[in-house]
């Protein structure tokens, strides 16, 4: 699976209501950063294939995502954000190597095997 592209219009249906972990990549077109990040990114969600869904949502795309990324304290980008049932239960903020990101990613799988066998999905709140 590749990377997939999510948006306010997207979000609840591949990241809240997800069965499976979702990592999702709050960027924007004018980081540097971001650009540097995104074939590694690449390279782990085939790695990760079947174990994770890799995502991305453009910040400055709209109102819309925007919105999300302050719902979801995102301050700056990159930032990595890995969900399950919903709810974030890990950040990584800032470019890091492939390496280190692999490594944290296994220790968000390891550290998370619970809410991952046992979750449910969040609904969000109509209020925002």
């Amino acid at each position: 699976m590749s990377v997939i592209d999510v948006s306010s219009d997207t979000w609840e249906r591949h990241v809240v209501k997800s069965t499976v972990p979702v990592l999702v990549d709050f960027w924007h077109e004018q980081c540097v950063w971001c650009r540097r990040l995104d074939p590694e990114y690449q390279a782990l969600s085939e790695e990760f294939e079947g174990k994770v869904v890799f995502a991305k949502l453009n910040v400055l795309e709209s109102h819309e995502n925007q919105q999300i990324g302050f719902q979801n304290g995102v301050m700056g980008t990159p930032t990595l954000k890995f969900y399950c049932g919903g709810r974030t239960v890990g950040e990584s903020v800032g470019y890091a190597p492939k390496v280190r990101l692999k490594a944290w990613i296994e220790d968000m799988l390891a550290n998370n095997r619970e809410c991952l066998a046992q979750s449910t999905p969040m609904r969000l709140s109509p209020y925002g």
